[in-house]
């Protein structure tokens, strides 16, 4: 995508049973991308199916966000999991938003794997190859997101898979261009101001500052803003707000 047009994703779906997570219906009139849970880590058939009525109905672009199975830590604990397995259930996790996607006669435009797993296909290449078999043995017209430069996007160019580099609004950089942790007490940011600051880097510059000062290469074709944060709907809304003001465009990635 050119500097001027950037694509705005969230992650969506997360209730489940009698809990309501987030304001997705508000969060999808800001957004161009819709991560939208599998049933995992979080989410149920019932959400996923409102959840995927409601992207349509605001032309914005889903994507199915495979998680790991955990749903009492919300896929975001490191667990110790075959590379198979994970095959396995990116490809179940896959097809099930994709049958809700026919339902609704809507095409899936993208994946991008959750949480945890989202940072072992970062670093490692065995989980990013069994995720992006996955995705193109489901179906090789899907866009997979990853962070800039990390193996993922590696794994996604040797599947044949077209790739969208993310960058994220609200979390904090690490000297190799990883994010940090969110066990670290500096992870998240807070500040609009600074958030903004920290986009209009990665997207107009290609560099983000990370922890310790230093200055990282970033490639930025769609931003994530956290949906399930208390300040979520007013963080993004200014975003998009500011973004338009420094005269960049918010497009969805695919079809």
């Amino acid at each position: 995508m050119k500097k001027n047009i950037i694509d705005l994703n969230s992650d969506l779906g997360e209730s489940f049973g009698a809990y309501t997570i987030g304001r997705d219906e508000e969060i999808l009139d800001i957004v161009t991308s819709a991560n939208i849970a599998c049933g995992f880590h979080a989410g149920d058939y019932n959400v996923m199916y409102k959840t995927v009525k409601m992207a349509k109905e605001k032309n914005v672009g889903i994507g199915a966000h495979p998680g790991l199975p955990d749903l009492l830590g919300f896929g975001r604990r490191a667990m110790q999991i075959d590379s198979e397995d994970i095959y396995h259930f990116t490809a179940y996790q896959v097809g099930a938003l994709s049958a809700f996607c026919k339902l609704h006669q809507v095409p899936m435009q993208h994946v991008k794997a959750h949480g945890e797993l989202f940072h072992m296909a970062t670093h490692d290449l065995q989980v990013a190859e069994a995720i992006a078999r996955a995705v193109s043995e489901v179906d090789k017209e899907l866009i997979l997101f990853g962070s800039s430069g990390s193996k993922i996007i590696k794994a996604g160019e040797k599947y044949g898979l077209q790739t969208v580099s993310e960058v994220f609004a609200d979390r904090t950089y690490q000297p190799d261009g990883s994010l940090t942790q969110r066990s670290e007490r500096n992870a998240m940011i807070t500040d609009i101001d600074q958030a903004v600051k920290q986009v209009l880097s990665m997207v107009l510059k290609g560099k983000v500052i990370a922890v310790d000062g230093s200055e990282v290469q970033v490639e930025a074709n769609t931003i994530c803003v956290h949906g399930d944060g208390s300040h979520a709907l007013e963080f993004a809304k200014q975003l998009r707000d500011r973004l338009s003001q420094e005269g960049i465009r918010i497009q969805r990635v695919g079809r």
